[in-house]
């Protein structure tokens, strides 16, 4: 069971934060002596009343220094391209990654939608639709958590991360690693 006032990852909601834990009252569809989460989701706003024994994936959001070792094994994390056309096999491949809720999933999806991208632009054609909006909602979970791990804005993760990767690899040209 959560605390109250704990972040953590709902679903493919995002992050929340867990504003009460207790039964509800005058909230209609809610079980009569179930306890239930009050959580706010910290990007998009609103309320959602969960049960404390959903099936719902809920987990704590990571700590700092898990979030700089995603950031630090990200060069390392290998991209797996969808090349299928058919959509409903690249909406079920992108659908499945986001329901491990891994954060290095995320990124494997990210990266891979990138280099698919770079691929079709080179060859004249345009980025699917699908794709990029699978990276959207890839980023807004990964950026989400990162920021709220790291303590920064969620418009800064991603110009953290491309500095933290610039970082590591100037460290390891100068070490000769």
């Amino acid at each position: 069971m959560f605390e109250k006032g704990a972040c953590i990852v709902y679903g493919n909601t995002g992050v929340c934060r867990v504003e009460e834990i207790g039964p509800l009252s005058n909230i209609r569809g809610s079980h009569p002596g179930k306890i239930y989460y009050k959580l706010s989701p910290i990007r998009t706003g609103g309320t959602i009343y969960i049960p404390v024994d959903s099936d719902m994936f809920m987990r704590p959001v990571m700590t700092r220094e898990e979030a700089d070792a995603l950031i630090w094994r990200m060069p390392k994390i290998c991209e797996r391209v969808c090349s299928s056309r058919d959509q409903r096999v690249l909406n079920e491949h992108y659908k499945a990654s986001l329901r491990t809720h891994s954060c290095e999933e995320l990124v494997r999806l990210i990266k891979s939608v990138y280099v698919k991208n770079r691929r079709l632009i080179k060859n004249g054609k345009k980025a699917g639709k699908t794709d990029l909006e699978y990276r959207k909602k890839a980023e807004m979970l990964l950026y989400e958590e990162l920021g709220v791990a790291l303590g920064i804005p969620f418009e800064e993760v991603k110009e953290y991360i491309v500095e933290q990767v610039k970082k590591m690899q100037k460290e390891f040209y100068f070490t000769g690693l």
